[in-house]
């Protein structure tokens, strides 16, 4: 028997066993794919001398986060690198708009769209010095965040707190209207926030694209040495040193539930794994409550709330193995690690409003990755290890192409699409495609089925937007880790603060996990949980709790 078990390898998983770990618990984490990792991992499927993540790439938000830092995963091998330039956002008149590594940088492209916009990203950046520290910790600390909210409050206080506020729940295209009078930081704000499913015209698009930004600004858009995996070795690394253990190929099939409490887990394999303290788990909220959980052990309340979940929007990826690098027809561009490609933030909208109709996007907005630019042991010397994803539909109701994508996803599908992209990126780099050696398509069902968390390839764990964050998230009524099971916590990005590379979601289950309550004791996550259970719901909640 352990003190903990936990579902899921990937790096939430793996923070919360690794912290669980440190305060001398006994961890097992059971891993239903052949290999740690989650969507952090990466091959060489594509071209045996190209290394490819399969699915995540740049981790601003891991090195921003003081979850990670504190994990001093150097000692277990990890290496960041960086490209030249962060983010680059091309447009077909050959002009471009630049993220830098330093400030001055940004500040000179911008200033090339129009006079004064450079200055104003300097404003931008002068109030997320000043509210960065609290910022980032209110950010990967459980809801609400007490001690850093206060600290946060005053410092908004200092810098005009209501007109800021205002400004962070804007949409992005109109905080960009209102602080630049050209192209160049609009393009960089949005194409940012669309790294989210945010749509340009979205409440609260505007806070997401300037965190973003700023977060690449401040933090560049690092890539680990030798590949996204090595965030995860240097991880179970850790954690073997302190005597945790990961299995994999063991397929959780049920949390075992007995007197309203958590105490083993079950294998698809027939093994039992018992649980002393506490599950965590680091997997999707429906995975949670739909399948491992039985309906019997949660409150009427929460089965409705599930009926509401929102997933974040399904992915369609691209690798390739390049004998050159991408043709840009702005040089800028080739110097990024990330490109984003639309012509404009009309472009971007178009493409929002194709998804929100259910339409395969004709002119798809695609996050280009350059990784030998970043990380040159990626590949060989002149060539080019990339990819590119974009959005499509869960449900496609029609094809804004004349291709008649219709969502099956067969081979003849992912071809056309793939061919869509191809398209897209040759608008702003004329003769890619003659560069390109070999090429890898994954598809929606492709990504669920080498992570299941990644339904229909959705990448957040559930939406980004403001109706699923904070205590909405990802049911209304907590943003903290606890759910309606004692001892069980939900670890992964369906909880607060959600999706990216951080670690906070399993972090912030390990410690509520090490302060959870006594048996017989309920904790106020549950409380809220299960309140209105308690009058005239079919079940009533059991009097263990």
């Amino acid at each position: 028997m352990s003190d903990a078990v936990v579902i899921g390898a990937g790096p939430n998983g793996l923070v919360a066993a690794n912290l669980l770990a440190d305060a001398g618990w006994s961890v097992v984490v059971l891993e239903e794919q052949p290999e740690p990792g989650g969507a952090v991992r990466h091959d060489r499927g594509v071209d045996p001398e190209f290394v490819h993540d399969l699915f995540s790439a740049f981790y601003p938000l891991a090195a921003a986060s003081p979850i990670v830092e504190g994990l001093r995963l150097e000692r277990y091998g990890l290496r960041w690198r960086h490209a030249p330039r962060v983010v680059a956002h091309p447009l077909g008149d050959g002009r471009c708009a630049v993220l830098g590594r330093t400030l001055g940088q940004t500040v000179a492209s911008l200033e090339g769209f129009a006079e004064g916009d450079g200055e104003a990203w300097r404003d931008l950046h002068d109030v997320w010095e000043r509210l960065r520290p609290d910022l980032l910790d209110a950010l990967f600390t459980p809801f609400p965040p007490v001690k850093a909210g206060a600290r946060l409050a005053l410092r908004l206080r200092g810098t005009g707190g209501l007109r800021l506020a205002r400004s962070l729940v804007l949409p992005v295209r109109r905080l960009g209207e209102e602080e630049f009078r050209e192209e160049g930081g609009r393009l960089l704000l949005a194409g940012n926030a669309l790294h989210a499913d945010l749509a340009p015209e979205a409440a609260g698009s505007g806070g997401f694209g300037w965190l973003m930004s700023m977060l690449g600004q401040s933090y560049g858009f690092p890539v680990p040495e030798g590949g996204a995996g090595a965030l995860i070795t240097a991880l179970v690394a850790r954690l073997e040193e302190r005597g945790g253990t990961v299995l994999c190929g063991r397929r959780a099939a049920e949390i075992v539930v007995r007197q309203g409490t958590a105490v083993a887990v079950r294998t698809a394999g027939g093994e039992t794994f018992d649980a002393r303290r506490a599950v965590l788990a680091d997997v999707s909220l429906p995975a949670l409550y739909g399948e491992l959980v039985g309906p019997e052990h949660l409150p009427d309340q929460v089965l409705r709330d599930l009926e509401r979940f929102q997933w974040d929007f399904a992915t369609f990826k691209v690798d390739w193995a390049l004998d050159g690098p991408v043709p840009w027809t702005s040089p800028e561009a080739g110097k990024a690690g990330t490109v984003h490609l639309a012509d404009g933030v009309d472009e971007l909208t178009r493409f929002a409003a194709q998804l929100a109709m259910g339409r395969v996007p004709d002119r798809p907005f695609c996050v280009l990755g350059q990784m030998t630019t970043a990380d040159p042991t990626r590949s060989p010397a002149g060539t080019e290890s990339a990819w590119a994803y974009t959005h499509v539909p869960h449900t496609v109701r029609g094809d804004a192409g004349d291709e008649g994508i219709t969502g099956t996803w067969d081979a003849g599908e992912a071809e056309r699409m793939a061919d869509r992209v191809e398209r897209q990126v040759e608008r702003f780099a004329p003769g890619f495609r003659d560069r390109i050696r070999a090429r890898r398509l994954l598809t929606p069902p492709a990504m669920e089925a080498m992570d299941a968390n990644l339904h229909g390839g959705a990448i957040n764990g559930g939406t980004t937007a403001m109706h699923q964050q904070l205590i909405f998230r990802p049911v209304p009524g907590t943003g903290r880790p606890e759910t309606a099971v004692r001892r069980l916590y939900l670890a992964s990005a369906a909880a607060h603060p959600g999706g990216g590379v951080h670690g906070a979601p399993g972090a912030n289950a390990a410690r509520a996990a090490l302060h959870g309550r006594l048996p017989g004791g309920l904790s106020r996550a549950q409380r809220l949980l299960t309140r209105r259970d308690r009058k005239g719901d079919r079940r009533p909640v059991p009097d263990e709790w």
